[in-house]
């Protein structure tokens, strides 16, 4: 196995991953990593770990030098701006100059040119530049995070969006950085593949509130919004446009139904279940902590 280029490899998923890799061993030989991130100092290198900055995707040329000698490129989706699609266009075209061969995408569940969910349509846009760009290629479209319900619930203990009754599977950072491991692992099993990665089970946002008051003890609940409503509580936050949008639609998708999906890629991938919402969170209470103390 040549060298594996890890993007965000400071983040959520980025870091298990190269953690994941780093215990790996393919003929008694630990996985070489080269990890990308904006601040080396974050992070030391050690044996058969390589550390580099980059200032970011777009950044042609640093992302170009980077990847020089890899073989294979785990690359995160990266922040959320206005032109994301083009960052993501231009690290794939620095992977195809580097002579990189392979990329394994983190893309978002519900990936579509019109994706209710409006990131959803940068996550494609994406898959269609990297499907073109002559590179092997894998795309994980991973499911809403369990992470995020906590975070999702306001000082008065209640989660509010447009989702109505739809529901989602959300996952756990830790079974979709499996799954991306067993994937860069497999060698050419899943190339040319879109898998879906979410939970095991897909819930209404109510039962996901429900699920959250059962761990923490606190009496969260769910209020539902219009979209004209979603839109107002959150004009207050002065963020731009793009922004409250995909915060707004990432609700009206679930209603939509486009994230009421149970895939069995962690299954088939790492040969085990996913981990369910409430199991997650009992295991992550640095996560809701604070909900404790409101």
């Amino acid at each position: 196995m040549g060298v594996i280029a890890v993007t965000g490899a400071t983040g959520q998923v980025g870091r298990r991953v190269a953690e994941r890799l780093a215990g790996t061993r393919d003929d008694a030989q630990p996985v070489v990593q080269r990890l990308l991130v904006r601040d080396p100092k974050a992070m030391a290198s050690a044996a058969g770990r390589e550390v580099v900055g980059v200032q970011g995707y777009a950044d042609t040329e640093g992302m170009r030098a980077a990847l020089e000698g890899a073989d294979d490129l785990f690359l995160v989706s990266g922040r959320e701006s206005a032109d994301r699609v083009a960052e993501h266009r231009a690290a794939i075209d620095a992977a195809v100059a580097a002579g990189v061969r392979r990329v394994v995408y983190l893309s978002f569940l519900g990936a579509a040119p019109d994706a209710t969910f409006t990131f959803a349509r940068d996550h494609w846009a994406t898959e269609q530049h990297l499907a073109a760009s002559g590179l092997r290629w894998t795309a994980l479209r991973d499911s809403l995070y369990h992470a995020a319900w906590p975070a999702f619930v306001g000082d008065d203990l209640t989660i509010r969006g447009p989702a109505g009754d739809g529901r989602v599977a959300s996952v756990g950072h830790g079974d979709v950085s499996d799954v991306v491991v067993g994937v860069l692992l497999a060698g050419d099993a899943y190339d040319g593949q879109v898998l879906d990665v979410t939970g095991p089970t897909a819930l209404t946002v109510a039962e996901v509130a429900d699920t959250v008051g059962r761990v923490t003890g606190r009496p969260v609940r769910y209020a539902p919004e219009s979209l004209d409503e979603a839109y107002a509580s959150r004009a207050g936050y002065g963020a731009p446009d793009w922004e409250v949008t995909g915060w707004v639609t990432s609700y009206a998708a679930i209603a939509a139904g486009e994230l009421d999906v149970v895939s069995d890629t962690v299954e088939r991938v790492m040969g085990r279940p996913p981990q369910d919402l409430e199991t997650w969170l009992r295991a992550h209470p640095e996560t809701w902590r604070h909900l404790v103390r409101r």
